[in-house]
């Protein structure tokens, strides 16, 4: 298995790279920022994107999608967060922050099945932090955007943000396997067990 992150912005945004063994194809998870630079982790490893995932629309995991999508890449994201490519401000971003002009949108939703990069990646619905909010998952780890992090969970008290759902999302998260390692939106590496174990904000759900 090829995975990488990207976290060198004022945000501490990750933006993870994964791929299977035995595949020049790679999948690049909420490209905020650098694309030029994230291009060359790529293809340093031999690596060429062939699909790009959002866990949710804010501008930081998605500033950059534009630069990788096209006729070939397409860009997935869940259908609730759609609209903050064309009003990145509706989502919190600053009034000067452009839209993102990303040509093949494919909406998500909860349920659906991915294939890319020699990964078989379901979709889980878990707003709360957006309205759009994914986490994509596999037998081995899950993608949680900015529903869980190591030690902490996302914020809720954004514009369009819902703290019930929220609630609902992070008791979502507590019904994975103890076993999957968790690549959050920021922040370090962590796991189902570790979280359930010792995250206080998911300690009383």
């Amino acid at each position: 298995m090829y995975l990488d992150v990207f976290s060198d912005n004022s945000f501490e945004t990750n933006c993870w790279l994964i791929a299977s063994g035995g595949t020049d194809g790679a999948v690049v998870v909420d490209p905020g920022f650098s694309p030029g630079r994230v291009r060359a982790m790529l293809e340093a490893e031999g690596k060429r994107p062939v699909a790009v995932l959002a866990t949710h629309g804010h501008y930081d995991h998605i500033g950059a999608a534009d630069e990788f999508c096209g006729d070939e890449v397409p860009f997935h994201i869940h259908e609730a967060d759609v609209q903050a490519l064309t009003d990145p401000g509706a989502w919190g971003a600053s009034r000067d922050v452009p839209p993102v002009p990303v040509k093949d949108v494919r909406t998500l939703a909860d349920g659906d099945v991915l294939t890319f990069a020699g990964f078989r990646i379901e979709v889980l619905h878990t707003p709360g932090h957006t309205p759009g909010s994914v986490v994509f998952r596999t037998d081995g780890w899950v993608l949680s955007g900015d529903l869980v992090f190591a030690g902490s969970v996302g914020r809720s008290d954004f514009t369009n943000s819902d703290p019930s759902e929220m609630q609902r999302s992070l008791r979502r998260f507590l019904e994975l396997p103890d076993g999957l390692d968790v690549l959050p939106g920021h922040g370090p590496r962590t796991t189902v067990e570790r979280e359930r174990a010792t995250n206080p904000f998911l300690r009383d759900l």
